[in-house]
């Protein structure tokens, strides 16, 4: 019996593991759909009550796939502390928590209904290229994190040693830079925090040319392991 249904299960290449998974996509986007529509102002009565139904019955579902995948893993506790496991474990413990206590506080955690989008990794081969090239790549994108706070430090440092005398309300400390490095280094630039004096423009003139040459290098070398792998 466990075979079988492990085959069901996590055999996608099967004729009944491959209606498995569609009718598990379909479910996870109807939930998705559910969800925003949920959120829509002025919803009728009976349209919140088809929604909490459906919701309902999703959870069930998702809490049965979630039992199978646990009796049929070879290693359950290796399943359960996964990438996959802890995925599908936030898309059903939202749903418990909030029915299980009437805080009304606790109905923040239905936000980590959005992590069914994650589950779509599973149930489809083109999305999870991405989780495998996230492995190729980790590496890479650890050190790129790490010189990535390193950048904004000393951004935040040298804008403001140049600004904070002309500019001592808005680049108090190295802290208050902070904002400005960020979202300049990021390239959003909302343009409420800016240089005025001649030797910050110049820093961040030169400092963007050196930040964006690094982003280019990191983004190269990734691209090269991916190739390479």
């Amino acid at each position: 019996m466990k075979n079988k249904i492990r085959n069901i299960v996590e055999d996608n290449t099967s004729r009944k593991g491959k209606l498995f998974d569609f009718f598990i996509q379909a479910l996870i986007l109807s939930s998705l759909v559910a969800f925003a529509i949920e959120t829509l102002p002025n919803n009728s009565n009976q349209t919140i009550e088809l929604l909490n139904i459906f919701e309902i019955i999703c959870v069930a579902i998702f809490t049965t796939e979630y039992s199978l995948r646990i009796y049929v893993a070879k290693k359950p506790l290796k399943y359960i502390f996964s990438f996959y496991g802890i995925i599908d474990f936030l898309a059903i413990f939202p749903f418990y928590l909030t029915k299980a206590y009437d805080l009304r506080a606790l109905r923040a955690f239905r936000v980590f209904r959005i992590f069914r989008t994650l589950k779509l990794v599973r149930y489809n081969k083109a999305l999870n290229r991405f989780h495998i090239a996230a492995n190729i790549v980790k590496e890479e994108i650890i050190l790129f994190l790490i010189v990535t706070s390193i950048f904004i430090f000393l951004a935040s440092s040298g804008i403001y040693y140049f600004e904070n005398e002309a500019q001592p309300e808005i680049f108090t400390s190295v802290i208050h830079s902070g904002w400005w490095a960020v979202v300049t280094l990021t390239t959003v630039g909302y343009g409420d925090v800016y240089p005025i004096t001649v030797g910050g423009k110049i820093f961040t003139f030169f400092y963007l040319i050196n930040w964006g040459w690094n982003c280019y290098h990191t983004c190269r070398i990734s691209r090269e392991c991916i190739i390479k792998s």
